[in-house]
């Protein structure tokens, strides 16, 4: 049992909840690092730490006291280094009427959301049918396309073609040094007017793109430590102020930052 659902088949779950709304919380959370995939549709909300999502061409970044939401029938699976995660799960049978519920969305959670889920923690692990839960689960279900303000700067992008697979892990381990746009065309075997168009149009984002994404996914690691400043980690992350830093990461996050630590 996971999640409230019945692990049949490695990475297949059956559905043997009665209720719409299953909600499971969980402090410590561990989960299986393989791809697993089931029917209802899923809300997680990170109340501590952080998790990646990996769905199908894309890994999804979910912060403290950010959610995603993941569509009936998608594979995905998680990781995290955080020292500590706490999530809740909201597991729905059925969805309103709305393109919404069939994308995958990461957003972060607006007060009054996190109220609402701090409240349907009451309903933790349930399986009987609850009146009151049935109708306030409908309600913060149908509220959500509302609440979302969308993310895209917690998204990673994993091209396809084989040429570039090699520039994005050769990134991932160099993020901190300045990469050589020769060095990666080197490495994809083309040119280096080749190599930027190619990676754009499989990615959606230039290479100095991905590279000060990668940056500030790893700050948010470095942040939830806990255990260095602001200006420890922009030097950590390759950065050579804090003032860059800060401005990079605004512009990712799509937001004023507001970065809990010392400068």
């Amino acid at each position: 049992m996971k999640c409230g659902l019945s692990e049949k088949r490695k990475g297949e779950f059956d559905d043997e909840i009665n209720i719409d709304a299953y909600v499971w919380y969980e402090k410590d959370w561990t989960h299986d690092d393989y791809d697993h995939v089931h029917q209802r549709y899923q809300l997680t909300y990170v109340e501590e730490g952080y998790q990646y999502f990996h769905i199908e061409n894309k890994i999804y970044l979910v912060p403290q006291n950010h959610l995603i939401w993941i569509p009936s029938g998608k594979k995905h699976h998680t990781q995290s280094e955080a020292s500590t995660v706490n999530l809740m799960v909201v597991l729905f049978k059925t969805v309103f009427d709305n393109d919404f519920y069939n994308k995958v969305h990461v957003f972060a959670a607006p007060p009054v959301l996190r109220e609402m889920l701090q409240y349907a923690s009451k309903w933790n692990k349930l399986l009987e049918e609850d009146e009151e839960q049935g109708y306030f689960l409908t309600a913060l279900l149908n509220s959500l396309p509302h609440f979302c303000t969308e993310k895209k700067g917690l998204q990673i992008p994993i091209p396809v073609d084989p040429r570039l697979l090699p520039v994005c892990n050769y990134i991932n381990k160099n993020y901190m040094e300045q990469v050589s746009l020769d060095d990666l065309a080197d490495l994809s075997l083309m040119s280096v007017r080749s190599l930027q168009r190619i990676f754009k149009r499989e990615t959606g984002i230039t290479i100095q793109k991905y590279m000060q994404l990668i940056r500030i996914l790893k700050s948010i690691e470095l942040i939830n430590t806990g255990e260095y400043t602001l200006s420890q980690i922009a030097f950590m992350i390759g950065y050579k102020s804090l003032s860059a830093f800060t401005n990079s990461y605004s512009g990712i996050m799509k937001e004023k930052a507001k970065i809990i630590g010392k400068s």
